[in-house]
């Protein structure tokens, strides 16, 4: 099934009393929501190899569940690296996102109703409008560009590690009281 077939196959009043249940916190944007759910039914898909994948997974560092919501090559050889063959989507055009499978495993995990709301928040983390998102995938590029383009000098003078970050983050944090 692929995820245009969900769009077109619900309304926006079904997946509304979902969505607010699901994200409470969302209903000042509820109206960008819908906005985006009717443009997306006007929207001709684009066929892609991506599969959305919509799973339960334990946050490392509280062990709390959340929902998280990806993507897979159907074809691993076409994974990036050999770390995961999970993808972001979140700068994704919609009309791809309308043209991917859905996972056969999400589809039992979650309704119809779940996975459109799950996928209508993560599509829309950039903004409620392609042009917003296209600017941010353009800047995310653009500096993945210049870091790529660093000399090894210039790399070792204005880059750390991951886990140079997180001790800086932790000594940051050590000076502020728990809530």
């Amino acid at each position: 099934m692929k995820f245009s077939d969900l769009i077109k196959s619900n309304s926006w009043l079904s997946v509304e009393i979902v969505f607010l249940q699901s994200f409470p916190d969302e209903k000042k944007n509820v109206l960008g929501y819908e906005k985006v759910f009717n443009e997306l039914r006007h929207l001709n898909p684009i066929d892609t190899d991506i599969t959305i994948l919509v799973n339960y997974l334990k946050d490392d560092f509280d062990n709390e569940e959340y929902v998280d919501v990806s993507g897979y090559y159907n074809d691993p050889s076409k994974s990036i690296d050999d770390f995961t063959n999970s993808l972001a989507l979140e700068l994704t055009p919609w009309e791809e996102w309308l043209g991917m499978d859905i996972d056969k495993q999400s589809l039992i995990d979650f309704t119809e109703l779940e996975l459109i709301c799950h996928c209508l928040y993560e599509m829309t983390f950039f903004g409620f409008d392609q042009k917003e998102i296209q600017e941010e995938h353009n800047w995310t590029t653009h500096m993945v560009d210049e870091v790529k383009n660093l000399s090894d000098v210039e790399k070792e003078e204005k880059l750390i590690s991951f886990d140079e970050l997180i001790k800086k983050i932790q000594k940051k944090d050590k000076g502020k009281p728990e809530l």
